[in-house]
């Protein structure tokens, strides 16, 4: 399973690029609000372990389906309510931006047997192994 990058900013990874290469301006200026949510994944025998960092949102905000071998996580950014007139906002330091990741499953995965659930702001995937993968490594003897 591995992560495919996915470019749709006009101009590509520059900015980004640019960030990494000066830790301390990236951290003052904010580089999360150029970067996708932020993903863990683990193995263990029976599984990949798929964990993204998404707070503040609806379990039915998310839109995942897996097509031609690409997992494909999703979150569109629903219309704020307007606000009242007099409601005015002092200082604003984060916002919900839609985003897509996509991931490559092989056929090691049960596309079938994937589960997900969103809990404390962690939206988590469950990408079960079929059982002709989980097979353990054997000694091979040379004759």
């Amino acid at each position: 399973m591995t992560l495919v990058k996915v470019n749709n900013r006009p101009f590509g990874n520059l900015f980004n690029d640019l960030l990494s290469e000066f830790p301390v301006a990236a951290r003052s200026f904010g580089q999360e609000f150029f970067a996708f949510p932020q993903t863990n994944i683990h193995e263990t025998p029976d599984a990949f372990h798929l964990e993204l960092n998404a707070p503040g949102r609806s379990k039915e905000d998310f839109k995942i389906q897996v097509e031609q071998g690409l997992l494909t996580i999703s979150f569109d950014k629903k219309e704020e309510a307007p606000q009242p007139e007099d409601y005015k906002t002092i200082r604003r330091e984060f916002e919900f931006k839609s985003f897509k990741r996509s991931y490559s499953v092989d056929d090691k995965i049960n596309v079938d047997g994937i589960q997900a659930k969103y809990e404390n702001g962690v939206l988590k995937l469950l990408l079960p192994k079929k059982e002709d993968s989980k097979q353990s490594p054997r000694q091979i003897n040379i004759a």
